[in-house]
Parts: structure tokens; sequence; C-alpha cells
């Protein structure tokens, strides 16, 4: 196989499967998918970027409500501020569970965080965050942990004339910061758990209240149809909020985290996509075995 396609996987089943998928979508014939059709949607965290030890919203988020704890004390008393003074790693681990009560919390906690700010001002706190904080395992800003082989995915498929989404269960706002300068992806194509806005006296608001639920499980497709009146033929995960949309694309592809030199191993939260995986038979991609280069850098 030509090491011109995607050169920082290494020759083998997963990289031969995308490879024949994408020849055949664009070879008139039977595996033939018209232009219009090609709409591929990927997961961000764990499937664009590193999420461990947490997914690095979350980072951000959380220096935020750690504010807002410290300005009113009450809140500590409160979900899902009281799990983060508390340092209750189960109770934001019961996200990856979809746990309704979870999620209705972490839901109205961030409408409350940002409510009455504009896309500027938030955008500016995001890119403040970019530049000044670091991952703690590689000492380095978050969005430098993109990975490598994903971002030349991306880039194969565009040049096959695939429209590609991010479709994550973070916030659609934090990841159109950087979206085009990191992935290539235009800002319109990020589908995430959005605010509500409204417009006044010349300005985009942010409302207290959050629009559509949060993106993950059955909430990826819905969103992703909604936002393009189709959905995926080939999609991207890695973790069991990802199994929906996983399950409507022609082609799913899985990224198994298992070498934790190069960055994390675990399992935690993926279980039930890797016995899905193994029963539609969706392609799982080793990042020990399938990656030749893990981030751009590294």
């Amino acid at each position: 196989m030509s090491g011109t396609v995607l050169p920082s996987w290494n020759d083998g089943v997963a990289k031969k499967a995308v490879v024949d998928f994408v020849t055949s979508a664009v070879t008139p014939g039977e595996g033939f998918v018209e232009i219009a059709d090609r709409i591929a949607a990927f997961d961000n965290d764990g499937t664009l970027w590193s999420e461990q030890p947490l997914p690095p919203q979350f980072d951000f988020v959380f220096r935020k409500w750690g504010d807002e704890v410290a300005a009113d004390h009450a809140l500590a008393a409160v979900q899902p501020y009281k799990a983060l003074v508390e340092k209750d790693n189960a109770f934001f681990a019961r996200v990856g569970a979809q746990d309704p009560e979870v999620i209705e919390t972490l839901l109205a906690a961030f409408a409350r965080s940002w409510a009455g700010t504009t896309p500027a001002e938030f955008e500016a706190q995001v890119r403040e965050w970019l530049e000044t904080v670091k991952q703690p395992k590689f000492d380095v800003p978050y969005v430098e942990l993109v990975y490598a082989p994903m971002l030349e995915l991306i880039e194969y498929l565009k040049d096959n004339d695939f429209r590609v989404f991010v479709c994550s269960g973070g916030g659609r706002d934090f990841m159109r910061v950087f979206a085009e300068e990191t992935w290539g992806i235009y800002k319109e194509n990020v589908i995430g758990t959005a605010a509500d806005y409204s417009y006044s006296n010349g300005s985009m608001i942010r409302a207290a209240r959050g629009l559509g639920g949060l993106d993950i499980g059955p909430g990826k497709p819905e969103h992703l149809f909604a936002t393009t009146g189709r959905l995926p033929v080939f999609a991207g995960g890695n973790a069991d909020v990802d199994i929906e949309m996983l399950e409507t694309a022609t082609f799913a592809l899985l990224v198994d985290h298992d070498d934790d030199e190069r960055e994390f191993a675990y399992t935690s939260n993926a279980e039930k996509s890797v016995e899905r995986a193994k029963e539609l038979g969706w392609t799982i991609v080793s990042v020990k075995d399938d990656w030749k280069t893990v981030f751009p850098s590294k």
C-alpha cells in the first residue's frame, strides 16, 4: 500500500479498510456514494484529540466553576459544583454512562456560567486557556495533542469530496474557536452541545439555556440529521456515547486506546462500543499498532 496515503498509519487491516472504503465510495460501481451523500462525522474527545486524564474542555470549565464557587460559596452545596469541590470523579464519570441526572446538572451549569456573554467574549476566554494552560502529562497546550493520523484521515476524506463534520458531546462554541486552524474544518461543520442565543441591540447574546440537549448517544445522529438532512456514511468514535452515531454509518471506525507509552491506555466507558464493533464488523484502530505517530510533534 502506498505510503503517500495516510503516511502516519501503519500498513495493516485498519488502514486497508479505510482506503478500500473510500476508493469504493468514489469509484462507479456497487459501493459508489454520490458526492452529496459523502458525509463523514467524527467525535472529538478521544477520537481527534487526547481526552485523558480528563476531556480538555472540563479543564477549561472546571477553572470557571472554581472561580464561581469562590465568589459564591453556596454553590459548593449544589451539583455539579459540589462534585468539583469534593473531587468526586465518580459523579463526572456518570456522563459517559449518559446518566440523565448528571447530564441535566451539567447543562444547567454550562448555561449559567456564560449566560449574557457575546461570542467574542467567550472566544477570548477559550483562546486565553488554549495559550496558557498545559496538559499535565505532556506539558504542552491541549491543542497540540490532536492525533496526527486523524488529521491525515480528515484531509484524505476531503480530498475525496467528503464533507467532514465534528459531532461531539463537547461544547460546540468551545470547539469552533480552534476548529478551522486545528482540524481544517469550518465552524459551521462543528456539531456539539450548544447554548441558545438571542439577538439584542446589534449583538448575539448567549442565553441561560441549552439548545437541543447534550450531543451524546442518540443525540449525535439526531443533531447530525438536524444539521445536514443526512446521516453519515463514514463515522469515527472511541466510546460508548458514540455507538448510535457509528451505527448509522456505512463505515464505522472505533479508536482503541491501548498505548500507555505514547498516550494513554484505557477502556473506561468504551466497553459496550468494543462489543458493538465486534458484533457489527466495525474497523477497530489500535493506537499502539496502527499509528506510526500519535501527535504531530511527537
